[in-house]
């Protein structure tokens, strides 16, 4: 039996001592309750949907299913609503950005503490853009590099002035809604309000998502009368 009101949380890894490491850092977090464990993308995407994973932690390499598939794959069948965390070693920041493509929230090095991976966790389920500080250097290196398409022209110049100050907001690291209603100067449900509406309206799946593509057009949302 698990908690009510506990995040369920699946581990998935093909390194078995790896995954008990990091069910016995979770045992005694409160309200975190592992759910199970994969050793394989494909075993992954089968549990996380049987057993209603609230988030899954995601290694990107393992067999018969990568991880990044993986992460698809639970997205999409879940409908969104299992989060994702993309766990990666060093080496595999070229792994990160296609993870974050596929529609994981965010993305922890392996070598996390454990207070590091519980308040992961509950960003994650909070919906709140989660990255590694080792590893953002490396991602917005290569969203930099991606043009600003007409598309994410048009998309930028849909937002409202508070969204794109929103926008703005998150691609600088500020991801909590309560940080974000204290730079604002207005309430917490304003500011659900418009990141629900700004997602919308560039056509991302989350938070991280929406945080990136800020990133990629910040010069477009500079321009943009946000005042």
């Amino acid at each position: 039996m698990t908690e009510s009101g506990s995040i369920r949380v699946l581990i998935a890894d093909d390194n078995r001592p790896f995954r008990r490491g990091v069910r016995l850092r979770l045992e005694h977090a409160d309200g975190i309750v592992v759910v199970g464990e994969a050793g394989t993308g494909r075993d992954a995407v089968k549990a996380a949907i049987a057993e209603h994973a609230d988030v899954v932690l995601m290694d990107l390499e393992m067999p018969e299913m990568n991880g990044i598939d993986a992460t698809r794959a639970v997205v999409e069948e879940s409908y969104g609503v299992t989060r994702v965390i993309a766990l990666t070693s060093h080496g595999e920041d070229h792994l990160v950005m296609s993870a974050l493509d596929s529609g994981a929230s965010g993305y922890l090095l392996k070598t996390h503490d454990s207070s590091q991976l519980v308040d992961a966790i509950r960003a994650a389920h909070r919906g709140d853009a989660l990255m590694s500080s080792r590893v953002t250097r490396s991602v917005l290196t290569d969203i930099a590099r991606r043009r600003v398409t007409a598309e994410d022209r048009a998309r930028a110049a849909s937002l409202s002035p508070s969204e794109a100050r929103v926008v703005s907001l998150l691609s600088d690291g500020i991801t909590s809604n309560e940080q974000l209603a204290a730079e604002l100067v207005v309430s917490v449900n304003t500011v659900r309000s418009h990141v629900q509406s700004s997602m919308r309206k560039v056509g991302a799946a989350d938070r991280t998502q929406l945080a990136l593509w800020g990133v990629r057009v910040r010069s477009v949302l500079t321009a943009h009368p946000i005042g």
